[in-house]
C-alpha cells in the first residue's frame, strides 16, 4: 500500500445501513471519527456516501404498491436531508467543516461543467472543508444514472487527480469465491500484470446496493489503470481507515499504473458520454496505435455520425465498427465535415486529448 496525500472514500449503502434497513448511526458516528482522524494528519478527503434511501425508509412509510421508482425518488430526496444532516451533526461535535454537492451524469459530459465542480471540490478542499458527494437520484433515473456510486468515486477520484480511492463494503475485498464459503481466499494484491480476476467474483447484489462485487472490481482496475491507488475493504470493521493509514489493513489492494494525464483521465470515464462517432481508416488506425504519440487528422476520418461541439467527447471508431478509443473534438462538427478526408488540415482530435482503449 503506498502514502496517500489525497483520497476518495466511498461509504456503501450496506456499510450504513442495518440488516433490518435502518440506518447503523454508530457505524456512521465511528466513521466519521476516522475521516476525521485522517484529514488531521493532512490528508485532503472527499466523501462520496451512500445510505440516502436508508434515511428515507426509515422516516416516510409508503404503500407497497407504489411505484418503485417514485419510492426510490421519496426516499432518496427525503433521506439526503437525514443523511447530511447525520454527518452535519456527527462530524460538527468535531468542529470539521462539510459541504454537500449532488451531481448527476450530465455533470461529468460537458468539459464546463466537469471543471466547475472540479474547482468547487478543490476550493472546498483548500479551505480544510470536507466535500461529500452523492448522486442527484431524485432527477436522475434509469439512463442517466450512475452504475452505482462506485462509479461516481471513480469519475471524482479522476477528476481531483486522487492518489487513492477506498471502497468500503460489507466484507474484506474480492475473495477466490464466495467470501461466506470456508475455502474462499481474500485477493490482497491485484497488480497490474495480473491474469484476469473477475471470474472469481460473486455477481449477486448486496440486497441496498445498486451494484455488486464485479461492479466495483471493474471501477476499481479502470482506476488503478489511471494511475490511482485502490482498496476494497471491509466498512463494518472497526477502525478500517486508521488500519489504512498505518498500512496494516485487511483488504484486496489495486496496484496503480503510472499516473496519467488529467484530460485522459476524464476521458476515460467517458465512454457513456461521447456526443458523436467517428469512423477512421486503417492507416489513421494504424498511426493512432502505434508507439509514436500522434493526432488524429481529418485526412484518417472516414465517417462522421451525430453533432458536436467543440470540446465534446468523440467516440473513434475502425472501419469494422471496433472501439479504438475516446477524443475531445477541436472544433465542430460543420467544421470536421467540411475537411473530411483532406490532407494539410488541423487534427480533430489532439494527441494529449486523446484514450485509446486497451485491446490486450
Amino acid at each position: 500500500m503506498l502514502d496517500s496525500k489525497v483520497a476518495v472514500i466511498k461509504i456503501g449503502s450496506n456499510v450504513l445501513t442495518q440488516s433490518n434497513g435502518l440506518p447503523d448511526l454508530d457505524r456512521m458516528a465511528h466513521l466519521v471519527s476516522q475521516i476525521q482522524e485522517l484529514i488531521s494528519k493532512g490528508k485532503k478527503i472527499v466523501l462520496v456516501s451512500s445510505g440516502a434511501v436508508a434515511f428515507g425508509r426509515q422516516s416516510i412509510p409508503l404503500p407497497e404498491k407504489l411505484n418503485p421508482v417514485f419510492k426510490k425518488q421519496i426516499w432518496a430526496s427525503t433521506g439526503q436531508i437525514k443523511l447530511i444532516n447525520q454527518y452535519q451533526e456527527l462530524f460538527g461535535k468535531l468542529n470539521q467543516p462539510i459541504a454537500q454537492i449532488l451531481v448527476t451524469k450530465e455533470d461529468f459530459r460537458d468539459r464546463k461543467h466537469f471543471l466547475n465542480m472540479k474547482n468547487c471540490v478543490e476550493a472546498l478542499l483548500q479551505q480544510g472543508i470536507l466535500p461529500i458527494i452523492n448522486e442527484n437520484d431524485t432527477v436522475t433515473i434509469t439512463e442517466l444514472m450512475f452504475t452505482d456510486n462506485d462509479e461516481l468515486a471513480s469519475l471524482t477520484a479522476a477528476m481531483i487527480n486522487a492518489d487513492t480511492m477506498i471502497l468500503l463494503t460489507n466484507v474484506d475485498g474480492i475473495f477466490t469465491g464466495n467470501p461466506s464459503e470456508p475455502g474462499s481466499q481474500l485477493i490482497e494484491k491485484v497488480a497490474s500484470s495480473m491474469p484476469e480476476v473477475s471470474s472469481y467474483i460473486s455477481a449477486t447484489k448486496s440486497s441496498f446496493g445498486r451494484g455488486g462485487m464485479l461492479t466495483k472490481y471493474a471501477m476499481a482496475k479502470k482506476s488503478a489503470d489511471l494511475g490511482i491507488q485502490v482498496i476494497i475493504a471491509n466498512g463494518k470493521k472497526d477502525g478500517v481507515l486508521s488500519a489504512f493509514a498505518d498500512k496494516s489493513l485487511r483488504c484486496t489492494w489495486f496496484e496503480p499504473q503510472k499516473v496519467k494525464h488529467a484530460t485522459k483521465k476524464w476521458l476515460a470515464h467517458g465512454a457513456q458520454y461521447y456526443k458523436a462517432e467517428i469512423t477512421i481508416n486503417e492507416g489513421a488506425k494504424a498511426s493512432l496505435t502505434s508507439s509514436v504519440i500522434r493526432s488524429l487528422l481529418p485526412i484518417g476520418i472516414t465517417k462522421i455520425e451525430g453533432e458536436f461541439s467543440k470540446g465534446d467527447i468523440l467516440l473513434i471508431r475502425d472501419e469494422k465498427g471496433e472501439k479504438i478509443g475516446l477524443g475531445r473534438a477541436e472544433y465542430t462538427s460543420k467544421f470536421a465535415i467540411e475537411r473530411l478526408g483532406q490532407k494539410n488540415q488541423k487534427a480533430l482530435i489532439h494527441y494529449d486529448y486523446l484514450y485509446l482503449f486497451d485491446h490486450d
